[in-house]
């Protein structure tokens, strides 16, 4: 029994929780590091293109699954260490092709900025004539976009701009570097799901807010309550929560949500693609009302600031 906090194996262990903001990252390190290191196994042990085809497809729906995550963790960092956060975006970079600073400037500073207004947001997702884009068009848009549309933040964010310049360039030598040494394995085990998980994003981020154009944050996303899609994606389903307060941890959005639900019109509580694979009976919540409570009772720790980001 451990007394105090203090027996032997605590002591072992207190080292490495103490290395994390948060101890509910450490899951979610593992298997991305897991991720990672399976990957370059594949890389050095087999020499057959359609076993890399295979693996590259099997690898889809994982890969776009750790995006999420590595958008949680630009938002707020997982670890003390800025050299471990670094490494860690590496491991994130050759997974979902968004390196190092690229949500911090394209989705902190730039989305959530300006997202209530289509003429600025870096995610825009109406056409310059206003019409509303098609899913196809914005995740090709969002895709094609996105690494300009974050140095343009960078812009007014020099600091950022230089760790996201630094680590782009050296994220894609070193997969170009993998690509030389082994062509095949380079492209379908890195660059291939690099740019393939940056479109499902996109494509995924569609229906985060696609239609909605209202000057109120409660009125302006759609939120998903399916277990499964908030599990896998780290409470993104609770998105205008994630809005309203994006620089808290993804482990307290459904605490903060259930101060404000009562505030969402209930025709912004809709299901995802997730119910037709992984059924939720209680994925569509419809708000009760209720009186909200003070959001001074968020932990005010968890609202890691953006400059804490580089």
């Amino acid at each position: 029994m451990c007394v105090a906090g203090i027996c032997d194996a605590c002591t072992k262990l207190a080292p490495t929780l103490m290395l994390f903001r948060r101890q509910e990252d450490r899951k979610v390190v593992a298997i991305a590091l897991s991720v990672t290191m399976l990957d370059f196994i594949v890389y050095f042990a087999l020499d057959n293109v359609g076993m890399f085809v295979g693996y590259w497809l099997l690898g889809i729906i994982p890969k776009g699954l750790i995006a999420p995550w590595n958008h949680h963790h630009q938002h707020c960092m997982t670890f003390r260490s800025a050299v471990l956060n670094r490494l860690l975006e590496l491991s994130y970079s050759l997974h979902t092709g968004m390196t190092s600073n690229l949500w911090v400037l394209h989705h902190n500073l730039g989305h959530h900025v300006n997202y209530l207004e289509q003429s600025k947001d870096e995610s825009r997702w109406r056409r310059n004539s206003g019409k509303t884009m098609g899913v196809v068009e914005y995740s090709l848009s969002v895709t094609l976009t996105d690494n300009y549309r974050a140095f343009l933040v960078g812009k007014r964010y020099p600091k950022h701009q230089r760790v996201f310049v630094a680590f782009a360039a050296l994220t894609w030598a070193f997969v170009a570097a993998l690509g030389i040494y082994k062509p095949w394995a380079g492209l379908f085990i890195f660059a291939l799901p690099m740019v393939c998980t940056i479109m499902y994003t996109s494509w995924v981020t569609y229906d985060h807010h696609a239609g909605l154009d209202p000057d109120d944050p409660m009125k302006a996303s759609f939120n998903i309550m399916n277990r499964w899609f908030n599990r896998l994606t780290g409470n993104l389903g609770y998105h205008t929560a994630h809005h309203y307060k994006p620089g808290l941890h993804w482990s307290k959005l459904p605490e903060l949500h259930e101060t404000i639900k009562d505030r969402i019109p209930a025709e912004l509580f809709v299901k995802s693609t997730f119910d037709a694979f992984l059924p939720d009976d209680k994925s569509v919540e419809v708000p009760i009302n209720i009186m909200p409570e003070p959001l001074d009772n968020i932990e005010a720790d968890d609202a890691i600031q953006l400059d804490q980001a580089s």
